[in-house]
């Protein structure tokens, strides 16, 4: 669908809900005051939207969380949106520590890429960032999901605690075929309390080692990344720098939070809550709901403009 700026809005992030089993310090190093079940979308009602979404051009589709593979059904969730016709693509985010278990039916399923949420290449920062000593769960997980043959990328927020991390991640792209990924702290949550080093200082330590690192025109998903290329990396560098370079102008992307609101834009509390005309008795057109809030989909976000963000929940709630 073409929203009000002419932007194709073809992709949508689906969080299947706001727990997760880690505490990470930019996330929810607290927790969160979890929301009760009846309060989260069913799997239906989340199929339901996504059979509107793909009548109104959106065919690709990310599931997130908190942390995705801790709700029961997910498998049976993820292989019936993979079956909805015009459904082009189904990949998910996942922190990687349960990821295991789920491969050889992920790969069945055809799930066509996991993205694993990984800040540290060592247990001791893991578990400084994290809360949790479950480090070697995941870099397993990374192993066996490049062995199975899914596409596997690896996101790491940029944190002052990992910035001696920024190397030895990188360095899984050139031991893997894997896309390493360096994301811009968002100033959303607990990430509007830290630093953070900046896009630009991480690819000077990069060039360091693989001055022959530079920009490739490839598009490797379907969401914002800029990616990079050296001839000594099997895999290719990723840059997610929303704030250092901003791609609003290009967006894609909306947002569904496991409680129901579609979003527009990350930094705004405001969307549509689909989940209460799902359960209305007289429903008014959920295709056009959600219509009228992707065509009014904000020019851009406003993160320079700290009073501007209306979003004040935690990433985990909003689908990070």
């Amino acid at each position: 669908m073409i929203d009000q700026f002419g932007r194709n809005i073809d992709y949508l992030r689906i969080s299947l809900t706001d727990r997760c089993n880690l505490r990470c310090s930019y996330c929810m190093p607290n927790g969160v005051c979890p929301v009760s079940h009846a309060e989260i979308l069913s799997y239906e009602e989340i199929l339901c939207i996504c059979k509107e979404a793909i009548a109104l051009g959106i065919t690709h589709f990310k599931v997130t969380g908190g942390e995705p593979l801790v709700r029961k059904g997910i498998l049976a969730f993820l292989q019936q949106l993979k079956s909805l016709s015009g459904c082009e693509t189904v990949t998910l985010t996942s922190n990687g520590t349960l990821l295991n278990p789920f491969l050889k039916e992920l790969r069945e399923i055809g799930i066509d890429g996991i993205n694993i949420s990984l800040d540290a290449a060592n247990a001791v920062v893991f578990a400084r960032i994290t809360g949790s000593s479950l480090y070697e769960q995941v870099f397993s997980a990374l192993c066996n999901s490049v062995a199975c043959g899914i596409k596997t990328k690896i996101n790491c927020v940029l944190l002052a605690e990992n910035q001696d991390q920024i190397l030895p991640l990188a360095s899984f792209a050139q031991q893997f075929p894997v896309d390493v990924r360096f994301i811009e702290l968002m100033p959303i949550g607990e990430g509007a309390t830290l630093s953070a080093p900046s896009p630009k200082s991480a690819r000077e330590q990069l060039l360091s080692v693989w001055p022959d690192l530079h920009p490739v025109d490839e598009r490797r998903g379907f969401g914002p990344a800029r990616y990079e290329q050296s001839a000594a990396l099997l895999g290719r560098i990723g840059w997610i720098d929303a704030l250092s370079h901003s791609f609003c102008a290009s967006c894609n992307r909306i947002r569904l939070t496991s409680t129901g609101l579609l979003k527009p834009c990350l930094c705004y509390g405001e969307g549509r809550d689909l989940r209460r005309l799902l359960r209305s008795d007289n429903q008014e057109s959920l295709r056009e709901a959600m219509a009228e809030a992707i065509f009014a989909k904000p020019a851009a976000h406003c993160f320079q403009e700290q009073n501007a963000i209306t979003e004040h929940r935690k990433m985990a709630e909003i689908g990070g």
